[in-house]
């Protein structure tokens, strides 16, 4: 898969490393020459450009790229990058990195986003994981489809503990995806049994993510 990233510093080196070793093409972008540092990502093509500019994206042939991902420190520049990305060279998947918080409600299909990343989101999100079971986490919002990455560790005294996936009546437009268990990562199966403790990540519609988190956090005997 060929991934461009607009913007090579710290948090588009540290995502090209990461793709890198997972047999991915790379191609990092920035208007900056101070941040041009081939020898931190040797594997990585380079370019000298802005990705704001037209004549800068053919350079950078982005109508090859199966995923490009906007990481520059500027939410302007990501929103501009994401846009062009989509709308003029029709690249599947573009992830935008959102620096101000104020400013996501910006980053949707309008602006050509698939996927929008806030770090202090993800942060502080991050850190009610931590200190919270039993309470749906907000991890990351998916534009398309109104669809967001929701977790929630389950507590060992609510009535699913015990449950099988399969049988349980999971509301609509959600989905589980992943299954955490004692640091092994689990594809859930419908036999599989749900545990205390369990970290379980889900991709669910926004309207359902209340539904969701009344389900998994129900105890026994109380009303569903």
């Amino acid at each position: 898969m060929r991934v461009a990233i607009a913007g090579a510093g710290a948090v588009g080196r540290s995502i090209a490393g990461e793709l890198l070793e997972n047999g991915h093409e790379v191609l990092l972008i920035d208007k900056n020459p101070n941040s041009i540092s081939v020898e931190r990502v040797p594997m990585a093509e380079w370019l000298l450009a802005d990705a704001c500019e037209i004549t800068s994206l053919d350079e950078a042939a982005l109508q090859r790229c199966h995923v490009v991902i906007a990481a520059t420190g500027d939410d302007k520049v990501n929103l501009v990058v994401s846009l062009l990305a989509k709308t003029e060279y029709g690249v599947p998947r573009v992830v935008a990195r959102v620096n101000n918080p104020k400013n996501e409600w910006l980053f949707n299909e309008s602006w050509g986003v698939d996927v929008a990343v806030s770090t202090p989101r993800l942060m502080s999100a991050l850190v009610e994981e931590a200190v919270s079971v039993g309470d749906l986490v907000r991890l990351m919002r998916f534009s398309q489809g109104n669809a967001n990455l929701v977790e929630l560790t389950l507590a060992s005294d609510t009535e699913l503990v015990g449950t099988r996936v399969g049988d349980v009546a999971w509301p609509q437009d959600t989905a589980l995806v992943t299954i955490i268990r004692e640091g092994r990562v689990l594809v859930p199966r419908k036999d599989d049994t749900l545990e205390g403790g369990d970290e379980l990540l889900f991709v669910a519609a926004q309207e359902r993510e209340e539904e969701l988190e009344d389900l998994l956090s129900g105890t026994p005997g109380s009303p569903s």
